[in-house]
This record gives C-alpha cells, structure tokens and sequence, in this order.
C-alpha cells in the first residue's frame, strides 16, 4: 500500500539502500543462495529496514503493546482482519475456491453488521473460519514461478512473484477507497503498528541467530511455498535448502 500512498518515501527509501548496499561486502567462500541473486542489493535493503525497524517501527510497536488494553488490540486485529477479507474472497473464487468464497462473503457480511464493523469477530464463534489467500498465492497456484528473493524498502522480504501482487491486492481492499486523506493514512499507520506488534514475539529468536537476513529469506520463501501448496506437502514451488541460513560463523555471510 505504500506504494500507492506514499511513493516519494519508497523512492527516497531506494535511493538510500542502493547507497547502503554498496557497504555490504560478502566473503568470497560464503555460500550463496540460488534464490537470491540480488543478495547485495538485499541485504543493503534488509540494513536500511532494520534502521528504521530500531528507531522507529519496533519502539512504537512496544509503547502500543503497552499502553493498548488487550481488548483493545484484539478489536484492532480483528478490525483490519475484516478489511482483508474482500481481497482473500477475491483470490479464493481465482483459485476456484468458490465455496470458500462464499463463507469468506459471509464473514464479511456478518462481522461488518453484527461485528460493530469488524471489531467483533462473531463468524469465528459460530465455525466460520478465517481463509488466508492473496494474489501472489493466486498466481503461484496459476504455476507462476517465485522467482528470486527481494527485499523491499519499508514493506519487507518479498519475491518477484509477491511484489507486484501486493499492489494488486490493494485495489481489493476498502482502505483503498477511503477519500479522507487524513483517515486513509491513519489507518495505515495503525495497520503497520499492529502487524509491528504481532511480530514482536519474534525477536527474541532473531537474537540468536548468527545471520538473521538469511534466516528470515529462508523462512519467508518456505512459508509462502507451503501456503501456495494449500500444506498438502507439495513443495514444488519450495526454494532448495539455504545453507545460508544455519552455516556457522566464519563461513557465512556477515550480520547486516
């Protein structure tokens, strides 16, 4: 979405980690990923983000954490949950998911209206479960190819396949078509401080890991593959082991 909205910040964003990349030097015996040829690049984009993950992003998400009742939070979630579900409909009936297109329609329907807007989540309660699809994972059961690792300024690790489809699934998202300018853009940030928040929980694990813009490529290509394959176990479209990711110091690409 940021794409959209903010597109003299993304370019300013490039412009920065196209300088910070040309920092980023990697031992000629570490082993490369055939998933990630543009890994210079990346991991230049990768340290621009965690700048403004540190100073910015992560501080707020913790004073939210902390002075937002949990309650309130839930609502918060289950708010933003409800305004996904247009663009998961969506990609269920291109995926020829039709009857959980259907149920995700009557999700919509049932937490906008008796939901207070989506702050309440009564389809759960009743056994409507909660769909997960968008337009990257439409196009890879279509049999488009990942292609390489990207990471991108602001939005974080994506794919070839992923980064396009993400501006696609903002024209499905009502958001989008919000006219107050200054409503518009609030939710956004709200939305970016809550998935910030939800991510939280992660960091500990990324402090013991000796090379975390490996770890989270990795873990990233195989949990899009594994969605994409519906975890029926199809790997096809899953990235060949990153040696990358659990190499020991010494031999693998330095901490960015």
């Amino acid at each position: 979405m940021l794409w959209k909205t903010r597109p003299a910040l993304v370019a300013l964003s490039l412009i920065v980690a196209a300088n910070l990349s040309g920092c980023v030097t990697l031992p000629p015996n570490a082993p490369r990923s055939p998933q990630d040829p543009f890994e210079r690049w990346n991991r230049g984009v990768y340290k621009f983000n965690d700048v403004l993950d540190r100073g910015v992003a992560k501080p707020v998400a913790h004073t939210y954490v902390r002075i937002v009742p949990q309650p309130v939070r839930t609502g918060v979630s289950n708010f933003f949950a409800n305004l996904d579900t247009p663009t998961v409909m969506i990609n269920d009936a291109l995926q020829g998911k039709f009857r959980a297109a259907a149920s995700d329609l009557g999700r919509f329907l049932l937490d906008s209206t008796v939901g207070v807007g989506g702050l309440l989540d009564p389809a759960t309660r009743i056994g409507m479960n909660r769909n997960d699809e968008d337009f990257g994972q439409t196009l890879g059961v279509w049999g488009v190819h990942a292609g390489p690792f990207l990471e991108l300024p602001l939005l974080g690790p994506s794919d070839m396949r992923d980064a396009p489809a993400r501006l696609v699934d903002t024209y499905s998202n009502p958001t989008q078509y919000i006219r107050n300018t200054d409503l518009k853009y609030g939710l956004y940030g709200l939305h970016l401080v809550k998935i910030r928040a939800d991510l939280l929980p992660l960091d500990r694990t990324l402090k013991g890991v000796f090379d975390p813009y490996a770890f989270i490529r990795a873990a990233y290509l195989q949990q899009r593959a594994y969605k994409i394959s519906g975890g029926n176990g199809d790997d096809s479209d899953a990235p060949p082991p990153d040696p990358a990711a659990d190499t020991p110091a010494g031999g693998a690409a330095p901490r960015p």
